[in-house]
C-alpha cells in the first residue's frame, strides 16, 4: 500500500525539516502492525486486480464487490472487513477521497451484508489457559534460568491479563516492588496508542510457587537483571541471558512450548491464551466484569465478553433451577 503523503507548497527552504518532521508524525498515527497489515492487504487486493485485468488503484465498487466475493471462500468476515479498509486507506493516500471500498456504495455494501450472512461474523479465538492448566505448566517447567524465565512469563502474563506486546516492553524501570505486590507500568497497549500509559498491579500469589511476584523477582535476581533494559529476555542452550529483550511474536511459541510440555494441545492456544484465559477465570470465578476490565484496560464490556469464553455461561444459568 502506499505511504502517507503529505502534501505542502513550499514557500520556503526552511519548511523542509517541518514538512519532515510532519510526515513522520502521519506515519506514527497507526501502530506497525496495523500498517504491516494494511499494506499486506493492499498487496493481496492488487495481485488480485492483475490477475483479472482490473484496476487497483482507482478501483471502482464493483471491482471492490467481486473481490470481497472471492475472498468470502477462504476468509473470515472481520478480515473481508479489514481488506476494505486497507483499499480505503490506499486511496486515501493517493488523494481520492471517495473510497471505493466503503459500504456507502451498495454494491461493496449489499455483497458485505450478504457475505456476513452466509459466513456469519463470529471471530474464532484462542482457547483460554485457566489456573489449573498453568499450574501445570509451571511444574513442568525445566530447571534451571530457561524455566525461571519461563514461569515469570507465564505467571506475569496470566495474572496481569497481558496482550504478547505488552509483556515484550516491560522493562526493569517499569516495576515497582511493594509490600502488596508489583506494581507493572504499561507504557502503551494496543488500545493506549498515545501512551497515556496505566498501571497494572500483580498481587502476591497464596501458593509461593505460582506467584508472579515471586516468580519475577527470582528470575531478575537468577538472571542478573537488576537496571536498564527488558525485564523478559532469551536465554540460549548454554542458560547464557541476552542483553536484548524477547521479541513478541516468540511468547506464543514460549507458551505452546511450556504446554507441551505438560502435555496439553496446543492447535488452539497461542500467546493471547494467557490473557482470554484470565478473563474466563475471573468471570468463573464470579469477579464483576468492572473489576476484570480494570486489569485487562478494556475500554467496553463488549470487547471484554469476547474474551470471557465459556466463562459465564453457567453462571446464574436459569436451566439450572429447572428440576431437570
Amino acid at each position: 500500500m502506499a505511504s502517507n503523503e503529505l502534501f505542502l507548497a513550499v514557500q520556503s527552504t526552511d519548511l523542509g525539516p517541518l514538512i519532515k518532521r510532519a510526515e513522520e508524525f502521519v506515519h506514527a498515527a497507526k501502530a506497525p502492525a496495523t500498517l504491516k497489515a494494511y499494506r499486506s492487504d493492499w498487496r493481496d487486493f492488487e495481485v488480485w486486480c492483475q490477475g483479472h485485468r482490473l484496476q487497483a488503484l482507482p478501483a471502482v465498487p464493483e471491482t471492490v464487490a467481486l473481490y470481497i466475493a472471492d475472498l468470502a471462500s477462504c476468509c473470515a468476515s472481520g478480515t473481508i472487513t479489514r481488506r476494505l479498509t486497507a483499499i480505503t486507506k490506499a486511496h486515501e493516500a493517493k488523494g481520492y477521497s471517495d473510497s471505493p471500498a466503503t459500504t456507502r456504495h451498495a454494491i461493496v455494501g449489499e455483497t458485505l451484508k450478504g457475505i456476513r450472512r452466509t459466513i456469519g461474523t463470529a471471530q474464532k479465538g484462542k482457547d483460554p489457559l485457566l489456573t489449573i492448566q498453568i499450574r501445570k505448566m509451571i511444574e513442568f517447567c525445566p530447571n534451571g534460568l530457561l524455566g525461571m524465565r519461563d514461569r515469570a512469563l507465564l505467571l506475569c502474563g496470566f495474572a496481569g491479563a497481558f496482550r504478547r506486546s505488552e509483556l515484550a516492553e516491560v522493562l526493569v524501570t517499569d516495576l515497582d516492588f511493594t509490600e502488596d505486590g508489583v506494581v507493572i507500568n504499561l507504557r502503551k497497549s494496543k488500545t493506549d496508542q498515545e501512551c497515556a500509559g496505566r498501571e497494572v498491579g500483580l498481587p502476591w500469589g497464596s501458593n509461593p510457587d505460582t506467584c508472579p511476584v515471586r516468580a519475577l523477582r527470582h528470575w531478575l535476581d537468577v538472571a542478573g537483571i537488576s537496571e536498564g533494559g527488558s525485564a523478559f529476555r532469551a536465554v540460549d542452550r548454554h542458560g547464557r541471558v541476552s542483553r536484548l529483550g524477547l521479541n513478541k511474536d516468540s511468547i506464543g511459541t514460549i507458551v505452546k512450548r511450556a504446554a507441551l510440555r505438560a502435555g496439553f494441545s496446543v492447535d488452539a492456544l497461542a500467546g493471547h491464551s494467557l490473557r482470554s484465559g484470565h478473563a474466563t477465570q475471573a468471570a468463573r470465578n464470579g469477579v464483576s466484569e468492572f473489576v476484570i476490565m480494570k486489569q485487562t484496560g478494556h475500554k467496553t464490556t463488549v470487547m471484554l465478553r469476547k474474551y470471557i469464553r465459556k466463562g459465564e455461561i453457567f453462571q446464574q444459568n436459569p436451566a439450572a433451577g429447572l428440576g431437570l
